[in-house]
Formats: structure tokens, sequence, C-alpha cells
């Protein structure tokens, strides 16, 4: 059987761990070489890219893009967890009374470039050990504030549920932003206390939900379907994309870098530059063969392209 090689988009169901999916996903495909662009919490549903074979060495530059989601902040009460599934911190308050033009007030403070403290439970490591792990054992953990930037922060409805205020949000942000974190702000902001009750991720970079397939749990069937994405196909929509010829191609795919030209064509990928991975990785383009295949990813160097990652013809896709 030959190895499959691609990128899934999967919509995750809640009450599972993407952990779980991934593990689901390698059963199903029959390889072991499965990797993800970033989790999402047992609760949450939505968006995972999951790299597949030769796609997991791809997600380096899919793992930086923005994304977007649906959110529902509960204002009134406070949790170990910033979301539903923590325990009560006993600040309970009733929010109904909070108005609009306090709550627009405060969403205004958190939109753009701010400094984030992490929720408490997270992966983060505090002296290489997860945060979520220290505070689960008891310990103090105190997170330091990092940046990260809210492009998007809109409340699209409001109700009012048992004295607490449910406000349903749309937020796009940076990669490691934390949407529970931002439903504690906000809620420590207006004096009510928040947490977050619901979350769906939408969509990453320019991959949305809607494209995304269900993938089912143990015991829910074999026989799905789940069509991957080609490698060409996906780096064209995060970088932008050199087409080398077929001599370019062996070339690459011996780890010899190319003649690079001011006068090359060197087509922009169908994102955003806001959207792109940031960092050294700006500068990187996507090398597709004349069949449209991902053969390398190339960094410039002088009056060359060297590659910086480099795809086996076998698993060209």
């Amino acid at each position: 059987m030959t190895s499959p090689h691609g990128i899934l988009l999967v919509d995750k169901a809640p009450e599972r761990t993407s952990h779980d999916v991934v593990a689901r996903v390698r059963w199903l495909l029959g390889t072991k070489k499965v990797g993800h662009a970033g989790t999402l919490d047992p609760m949450a549903t939505g968006l995972l890219i999951l790299g597949i074979g030769q796609g997991t060495r791809l997600l380096t530059y899919l793992v930086g893009l923005d994304k977007t989601y649906e959110a529902t902040i509960r204002l009134g009460r406070a949790t170990t967890t910033d979301d539903r599934e923590g325990e009560d911190l006993g600040i309970h308050h009733d929010a109904t009374a909070v108005s609009d033009t306090a709550i627009q007030e405060q969403l205004e403070l958190l939109r753009g470039d701010i400094q984030q403290v992490p929720s408490t439970v997270s992966a983060i490591k505090v002296d290489g050990k997860r945060a979520y792990a220290r505070a689960r054992a008891g310990e103090n953990v105190e997170l330091a504030a990092r940046p990260v930037r809210i492009s998007h922060l809109e409340v699209t409805g409001r109700r009012e549920v048992e004295g607490h205020l449910d406000l349903d949000a749309v937020v796009t942000c940076s990669s490691g932003t934390y949407v529970r974190a931002l439903a504690r702000d906000l809620g420590a902001a207006l004096g009510v206390g928040g947490h977050l009750t619901a979350l769906r991720r939408t969509s990453i970079g320019p991959f949305a939900v809607q494209d995304g397939h269900k993938v089912p749990a143990r015991g829910e069937g074999d026989d799905v379907d789940l069509p991957l994405g080609g490698l060409g196909e996906t780096a064209a929509r995060v970088l932008p994309v050199l087409t080398v010829d077929e001599q370019g191609a062996r070339d690459l795919a011996d780890g010899r870098p190319i003649p690079r030209t001011e006068e090359q064509a060197v087509a922009p990928a169908g994102v955003p530059p806001v959207l792109r991975p940031e960092g050294e990785d700006r500068d990187v383009v996507a090398a597709l063969d004349p069949q449209g295949a991902l053969c390398a990813v190339l960094r410039p160097d002088g009056s060359r392209w060297r590659p910086a990652m480099v795809i086996p013809p076998e698993a060209r896709c």
C-alpha cells in the first residue's frame, strides 16, 4: 500500500480531543505520520488542519496563520479554566444590567495589538512543565503576558440566562491567542467575571471549516472517505509560488539550489500578507513542478534559491 501524503481539513466534533482525532486518522489512513497545525480544546468544535505523510512538513507554514472563531462569552461568573469546564471561583454577579455601551468600551481595549496573560490551564511550558499540569497539581501558576493581535472582535448577539449575560462573538486573532482569556478579561474589566461557554473555529488563514470533513469516533464506522488536499494546492494558498521546469525540479530533489533572477515570476499567494506566516518564513516561496505538485520550499540566498524543504518525487502532490 502506498503511503498517503497531503493535507486533511477536519471539522472536529465536541468533547473529543485533537489528539483523539489524530489517532483516529492514523488508523483510518493506515499511517503513523499524521500531525496537526494547532489543537482545539475538547469542548471546542471546528477546523483542525492535519498533515499526512510529507504533509506534516508543510504544517510549519500553516501554524502561524490567523484564526477566526465563533464564541459565546458568559458574563457574571468566573472559573478556574476561563471556560465552562473549570471550577467555580465564587465570583457571581447579576450581569444583565451591563449595558451595550460598557461592553463596547471594553471590547475596544481588547482589539488590536495587546498584551494577553494566557489562561492558567494552558499548554504553555513553565520551567519545562506544562502550565495545566502545574495548576492541576495545586501549584500557583503565574504566566507572563505576551503580545497577541486581535484584528476583529465583534459581539453579534446577547441573551439573559438566569442572571448571567451571554454574548455571541466573532474573533479573528493571531496564532497563540486564548479566546477564553478574552472572555476572562472582558468579564474582569466589567467587574462581573466572565468565562467561555462555547467555541468554534471557523477558519485558519484561507482554510474554512465548511471544507472540513467529519472524522467518526472509534466504533462509528471505518469506511469514511477522507480526501486529502494536494501539497501544491495547499502551499499555493499560503506562500508565493515559483513554477520550475523539470530540470529545476530534479535539481531541487537532489537538494541543489537553483538560479534566482530579478526577472523570475513569483506569483503571490492567494491570502493577504497579514495572514501569512511571520518571521523568516515570510521570504520563502513554494516551488511547484510543471504539473503543479510541490517539490520544495525555497529561501532566497543571493543569486540562488536554496531549498529549505524538499519533497521526494514519489510523495509530490
